[in-house]
């Protein structure tokens, strides 16, 4: 099939790969992006990351807590450009969104928009939406969002970019202690939690790929297969301690775990959900 400069341009951005390579992966791949990053990862080891999906779109992250019911909510809207997204206009409707998200608890954005805007019962979200549209002429609505009670702690970047709310269990959790694990979340961004939350399917496709990289690196041509399975398997230790939270070094002193942190603080993490704007949900 043809390759058009678009999807080769799309790889390239995403995988920082030459452009032949990135060309050659996607015609081996069918056109398929996804299946072409994991070629090119196969075939160039740790020069190619491990990239999460992603779609080109513009927003903003928001993240509302009601100490009084201890519940929060983490809402990404959408609209159609960077400029907008930094309006004073459109920051106020995410964090409005946000807010009635976390007191109202709707199931999803359709039932979200038919609701009474809190802090305006006579109108409703998509009301208020509408009146933002009015001023700036542009499409924007609620992409996607989470609502969580209990001990929470939180973090949106300072341009709105990304959020991540966290819920833990424990007594007398510091704010200062759920903000840095927040902070440390939006920068490494892990895959999972704990290690038996880790998807069956993404060990499979990992473990498939360092099988590859093992394979075919010359220093390994003469050495038995027990001793490329030790190879793989030390490999695989090595992301998931890279890419599970609580195995990952903390941020801010790599001395200790994340889970070592959360243990000392006398909390047990529960889960985690980390937005970016943009990424494909």
């Amino acid at each position: 099939m043809a390759i058009s400069a678009g999807d080769v341009k799309t790889l390239r951005d995403r995988t920082n790969a030459p452009l032949m390579d990135c060309k050659t992966a996607l015609t081996e791949a069918g056109g398929d992006i996804d299946k072409a990053i994991d070629l090119l990862r196969k075939k160039a080891g740790s020069k190619i990351g491990n990239f999460a999906a992603r779609e080109t779109a513009e927003g903003r992250v928001a993240i509302y807590l009601d100490a009084a019911s201890k519940t929060g909510a983490i809402v990404e809207v959408r609209c159609e450009t960077a400029p907008v997204a930094k309006t004073d206009q459109f920051i106020q409707l995410t964090n409005d969104i946000a807010k009635q998200i976390a007191l109202k608890g709707p199931a999803n954005t359709e039932e979200l928009l038919k609701m009474p805007f809190v802090d305006a019962p006579a109108k409703t979200i998509s009301d208020r939406i509408m009146d933002v549209f009015a001023l700036i002429r542009e499409n924007m609505k609620p992409h996607r969002f989470t609502r969580w009670t209990g001990v929470l702690g939180d973090y949106v970047h300072h341009d709105g970019s990304q959020g991540v709310l966290l819920l833990v269990e424990g007594e007398n959790a510091a704010p200062q202690v759920l903000r840095d694990v927040c902070m440390h979340i939006a920068a490494l961004n892990p895959v999972s939690a704990t290690k038996e939350d880790v998807p069956p399917e993404t060990l499979a496709k990992e473990t498939e790929i360092f099988r590859e990289q093992t394979k075919g690196d010359p220093k390994n041509a003469n050495k038995p297969a027990n001793i490329l399975d030790k190879i793989v398997e030390g490999k695989m230790k090595t992301w998931l301690a890279q890419n599970v939270l609580l195995e990952q070094p903390f941020v801010k002193d790599d001395t200790k775990t994340v889970g070592q942190l959360l243990a000392a603080s006398g909390l047990k993490l529960k889960k985690f959900v980390r937005y970016k704007v943009g990424e494909i949900s």
